[in-house]
């Protein structure tokens, strides 16, 4: 025999049958009590028989539609090239003024600067809001 590795991977078909079996078994139960409208009517088979096929094909459905949609991320994402940089390190980097201040705030404002008119102002800053 040749040793073939699987081209994607591999997820197998127990589990998501086992988890939809479980929620079916749950539906039907659920059903079968509390859709005979009381102890003094007979359990009602049929319907629970519907919700145990339907909950079980529902969640089988999803779950595969799930696994098919499982995908790698490639290699060069898991090097903290993304979002998870901070921004002082950025700004450091790019030579913006302040960037290295201990309160994370720029040190001076450019001349002409009204309050208010740039993000940092307006996302809370210290002036009150009209």
């Amino acid at each position: 025999m040749t040793d073939q590795t699987p081209r994607g991977p591999r997820v197998g078909i127990k589990g998501p049958l086992m988890f939809s079996a479980f929620f079916g078994v749950v539906a039907f139960v659920t059903v079968l009590i509390f859709g005979s409208g009381g102890t003094g009517h007979g359990l009602r088979f049929d319907l629970a028989f519907s919700a145990g096929g339907i909950a079980f094909i529902v969640c089988l459905v999803i779950a595969a539609m799930l696994s098919m949609t499982y995908k790698e991320n490639a290699d060069h994402l898991g090097h903290g090239s993304g979002v998870n940089l901070r921004s002082e390190d950025r700004l450091k980097r790019h030579g913006a003024p302040g960037a290295g201040s201990p309160s994370g705030q720029a040190a001076e404002r450019p001349e002409g600067h009204t309050p208010g008119t740039d993000r940092a102002d307006s996302a809370g800053g210290d002036e009150p809001q009209a």
